[in-house]
This record gives structure tokens, sequence and C-alpha cells, in this order.
């Protein structure tokens, strides 16, 4: 991400992705769009604990209705840690805070991929955490609303067990083009593997360098 660019975090939760963005990229602004009221609180003290509110802003915003609020085609990357859980495919037997965050009670899918078409500048970048199992879904609605599908990562928890965790990065107006990633594997016998000790290793190496 370049210094001047513009980032917005859909479905942020407390902040966390938003926050990470900012001590790992320049982005000069990062902003995260929350529709549940006490998490988007969580998330703007974090920012303000942190020092961040010169570059990272917390919106308590429905994203169906956040062309009020951001315009479109003006933003550069869209991340999102969207709910899992597809609609109906669950009995729900209480609408709570960990309801909404997992199950598509308030957005579903395509909310959230017809949404960052929308903001995404031509040839914005476009990064999604999701469930391999609705990969199919993921890649068809991307194309519908012509975010095309560029980069895949599928994230084990440990060798020999299968992808709980895919990562899917797509360009808006992009060419077609699809490159898969070596898996990601999480745990070894009970301890990190050697790349998520090195991805840890360096986040600390940075924070050591800023302070």
């Amino acid at each position: 991400m370049k210094r001047c660019d513009t980032v917005v975090d859909l479905c942020t939760g407390t902040g966390i992705v938003a926050i990470l963005l900012s001590g790992k990229t320049d982005a000069k602004k990062i902003i995260g769009i929350e529709i549940q009221e006490e998490s988007a609180e969580m998330a703007r003290r974090s920012v303000k604990m942190n020092s961040l509110q010169d570059r990272v802003e917390i919106l308590n915003e429905d994203l169906k209705n956040l062309k009020h609020v951001i315009g479109a085609g003006i933003v550069d990357t869209v991340t999102v840690n969207p709910p899992y859980m597809k609609a109906g495919s669950a009995i729900i037997n209480e609408v709570n805070s960990l309801t909404i965050a997992r199950h598509e009670v308030c957005c579903t899918l395509e909310d959230v991929i017809k949404e960052a078409a929308r903001i995404l500048k031509i040839n914005g970048e476009f990064f999604m955490v999701h469930k391999p199992e609705r990969l199919v879904d993921i890649f068809c609605t991307m194309r519908k609303y012509k975010i095309e599908p560029k980069r895949i990562r599928f994230v084990h928890p440990s060798f020999g067990k299968p992808a709980n965790i895919v990562l899917v990065e797509g360009v808006r107006d992009g060419k077609e083009f699809l490159k898969f990633e070596k898996p990601l594997y999480v745990y070894e016998n009970g301890e990190y593997t050697d790349e998520i000790y090195e991805i840890y290793e360096k986040e600390i190496e940075k924070k050591m360098e800023e302070s």
C-alpha cells in the first residue's frame, strides 16, 4: 500500500485489522466500518489508546448504507473478515453480538462484495478472509461485481488437517489470472510453524524499530 492510499476495513469488529494495517502499511487513511455500536466503541478506544486518531477512523455504520458516507470509486484497498455462516444454514436461537459476527444476519457475502466493488477505484485491491467451503460463492459473487480473483491461499491448522481458512485477493476490473499460493500451516507438533514464527518476528522487529 502506498503512503497516500485510503483503506476501508468492512466488518471491522473491534478494529484489530484496522490497527494492524496502520502498523504494517504506510496507508494515509484507514476507515473501519462496524454495524454493532458496542464493538465500534471498543475499536475507537483501541485507536485512541494507540494514538492513531490521525490515521484510523471507526464508523458505526451499516455497510449497506455506506453510500451516504463513502463515495463510489475513491478507495484504494478494501479488507474484510465477514460473517462466515450463510443465512439459513444453521438454527439461530438468539440474535446477539456473537451471532451477528458469525452469521449473515445483518449482511450477506453479496452485500459485502457489492459494497467493496462500489467504493473501490479501478484496479483497487480487495482482500478477504473466509471459509473454504464458501469459495464457489465468493468467486461467483466477486466476478458478478467485477472484482477479479487474483490470488488464493489456504490456511491449515496443522499438517494433515484440511484448511479451515482461505485468504482471497481480488482486483477491481482486473484481468483474468488466478495464482495459488503455497498453503500456510499454523501448528506443527503443537508449536507454531517456522513461517508463523517468522511472521510474528517480523512484527516484533518492526515494533522495536519504531520504539
